[in-house]
């Protein structure tokens, strides 16, 4: 089947065309700086072949999601899912040859190119029986398919540019056709540009942009004049599917719009200075208080995914240094190794030990407790040993701390084995961080979820969301844990060495 789509006129207004067949077998690159038109001519391109083909759109702004409301596109959006439900669509999209728009703007900037990369490798693994045709548009392809490292990290650039390369090199074969737009050619990767035989080249003022599109273009130095002089919505277009001398196209006109902001000039307010003064500041106070209550909290991972990553791996190593703090404390209050002069052979044994365990479990009961200052908690301590008379001088506050941390991170949850393996994991964790990773180890090895981003809070004795991933980033930098971010804001708490303890606390 043969089919051609008018994108525009040219400058005598004659129709310009484009070869839909031959643009699936040779893919476009679309340059222009920022306000030249590119995505107006992508919805143009976009609009014309709706219906004759299967369209995927990766978009890094959400431009392109009023699509649906006129031609039936599916939006998906990335922030919604977790990285293997995004491979799983990614999949379903192949098979079905359905027309989506995948949003990103919900997404930080390198969580907007794992998705995208994760989302193009799954389109293009898919089985054989699967490789329909497909225009694969990549709007803002230099964020996809950097010429240079800038700020992402090595394993994220490794994975977006061998994703943009298999779509642009090899991806014909497998039915998929890639379209890549970009405000310039001297950031975007050269081994991805260099596929595309098709071009339209809109304005753009840098002298190495300009050469490289007349390079492309097979244009003179003179010649290429002409790209900075292009208006909004022209372009110079060359390539099989289009012509085979540069000709000059005007972008016609599309029927869904975009979702950006207006960019004409609008009539200023005219409200005196003091009036919009007030207007600004008036309740400022309240309004941000609102602002930070209504402020979402990242959603928790469902229990069963959670025990499906557990049953894979050893998850939480957060929980090792409290357990091992709390064998610790526990060692010393029986076989202390300086005894005070006054207290007799009876004192220290296990009536004592028990006695010191049930106040420390009072206290941690009490309200507010994981927020009072530990010197507070200790006086008290003291007082309440005294007046009970269980011999508590062979606790300083030092061994009260890891006392406390593991009583309110749940070491007395776990028995034999699994309690012998999580005091071991804790031994050498810092008292102030041993609570809430003494809790991660706790839920690893009874296979409960990880405790939210509130409990940890109050472990660690903070209302902070900020200190909470602090101590989350401090845990994995220390090797104790391994925290994966996913797409929609959701966490995952892997603890590399908590197999033993799963398999000890499965077996008691």
């Amino acid at each position: 089947m043969s089919a051609h789509i008018n994108i525009g006129q040219d400058t005598s207004g004659q129709s310009i065309a484009i070869d839909l067949e031959e643009l699936l077998a040779t893919r476009l690159l679309v340059q222009g700086n920022s306000g030249s038109g590119k995505s107006h001519l992508l919805r143009r391109l976009l609009e014309e072949c709706a219906g004759l083909v299967q369209q995927v759109v990766i978009d890094p702004e959400g431009d392109f999601v009023t699509l649906a409301d006129h031609f039936g596109h599916v939006v998906i959006d990335g922030a919604a899912y977790s990285p293997r439900e995004i491979e799983a669509l990614a999949g379903r999209v192949r098979q079905h040859r359905a027309s989506v728009v995948l949003a990103l703007d919900e997404l930080e900037v390198e969580q907007q190119i794992r998705c995208a990369a994760l989302f193009l490798t799954a389109l293009f693994d898919a089985p054989r029986e699967h490789w329909y045709p497909a225009l694969v548009v990549v709007d803002e392809a230099q964020m996809f398919a950097p010429a240079a490292a800038g700020e992402m990290t090595d394993d994220t650039r490794r994975l977006t540019l061998s994703a943009m390369t298999n779509l642009m090199c090899r991806g014909r074969k497998r039915g998929l056709a890639g379209i890549v737009a970009t405000q310039r050619l001297a950031k975007l990767a050269k081994n991805v540009a260099a596929e595309a035989s098709n071009f339209l080249m809109g304005r753009t003022f840098l002298d190495i942009d300009m050469q490289r599109a007349a390079d492309l273009l097979g244009m003179d130095r003179r010649q290429a004049e002409r790209i900075r002089d292009l208006q909004r919505g022209q372009f110079l277009g060359l390539g099989p599917a289009i012509s085979r001398r540069p000709v000059a196209v005007n972008v016609g006109t599309v029927r869904s719009g975009g979702k950006n902001g207006a960019q004409v000039l609008l009539p200023l307010p005219d409200a005196p200075g003091d009036e919009m003064e007030a207007l600004l500041t008036d309740r400022l106070t309240e309004a941000a208080t609102d602002q930070n209550a209504r402020r979402p909290a990242p959603p928790s991972r469902p229990a069963a995914e959670l025990e499906r990553a557990l049953s894979a791996g050893p998850t939480l190593p957060a929980v090792n240094a409290a357990a091992r703090d709390v064998e610790e404390v526990a060692i010393a209050a029986s076989k202390p190794s300086k005894p005070a002069p006054q207290e007799s052979p009876g004192m220290a044994s296990a009536d004592a030990h028990d006695g010191i365990a049930n106040v420390v479990r009072e206290l941690a009961a009490s309200d507010d407790a994981t927020f009072r200052p530990s010197a507070s908690l200790f006086r008290d301590f003291a007082i309440r040993c005294r007046q009970r008379g269980v011999a508590s001088a062979h606790i300083d506050i030092n061994r009260f701390r890891r006392l406390f941390a593991c009583q309110i991170g749940g070491l007395g949850r776990l028995e034999g084995k699994a309690r012998t393996i999580a005091e071991q994991m804790i031994e050498s964790v810092d008292d102030d961080v041993l609570a809430p990773y003494l809790a991660m180890i706790v839920a690893a090895a009874l296979g409960e979820a990880m405790p939210g981003e509130d409990d940890l809070a109050r472990l660690y004795g903070s209302s902070s969301p900020s200190r909470v991933r602090r101590l989350l980033d401090h845990l994995e930098r220390s090797g104790l844990i391994v925290v994966r971010e996913e797409f929609g804001g959701e966490r995952t708490i892997v603890v590399p060495e908590a197999a033993d303890l799963i398999n000890a606390s499965q077996a008691a």
